[in-house]
């Protein structure tokens, strides 16, 4: 081969080379479709799951204790995130497109639930369009995230997406970053 190219590579010099190259990418854009239709898929699930605990019923907030300290979590132990771009009892997400895709509103059809620790006071809704009622706490509407595949997972609290952070709650209503 020739000389070495800017990421280390030899650069093509012969028809040859140039064919193994074109191979190498093809398998290398290849695997990288497999890995990305898995992780859509995956996605895809957590989306589903997250969308049938969000429709219907009352919601019941809870409190899990994680590395990060005691966070606002719903039935299923998922973590509640609110978001830095919202005013108080409003929703922004609501306007951004795609956001409410990957950030469902916690809604509830009837009075929401406060479990053990949870400051009943603390818990309001609010109502978006279509007569949809979302779950607030100290004001902050509440989201879940369609990245989290099981309870009490942090990975996501205070993720930059949507030109905000979407930091997770404390008891007290407090943002946890």
């Amino acid at each position: 081969m020739g000389r070495q190219g800017r990421f280390g590579l030899a650069a093509a010099s012969t028809r040859r080379d140039l064919k193994t190259w074109e191979v190498f990418v093809r398998r290398m854009l290849r695997t990288r479709a497999v890995g990305v239709a898995i992780v859509v898929a995956a996605v895809g699930v957590g989306m589903a799951a997250n969308l049938a605990a969000a429709s219907g019923g009352r919601a019941v907030l809870g409190l899990r204790h994680t590395h990060l300290g005691a966070l606002l979590v719903n039935s299923r132990g998922f973590t509640l995130y609110a978001f830095t771009r919202d005013a108080r009892n409003q929703d922004a997400c609501a306007r951004i497109s795609q956001c409410l895709t990957a950030w469902p509103p916690v809604t509830t059809s009837g009075s929401p639930i406060a479990g053990q620790g949870v400051r009943a006071g603390l818990i309001g809704t609010i109502t978006l369009r279509g007569g949809i009622r979302q779950v607030t706490y100290a004001g902050h509407a509440l989201y879940t995230y369609i990245g989290d595949t099981g309870p009490g997972q942090t990975f996501y609290v205070n993720f930059l997406q949507f030109g905000g952070r979407w930091p997770a709650l404390s008891a007290s209503g407090s943002e946890v970053k």
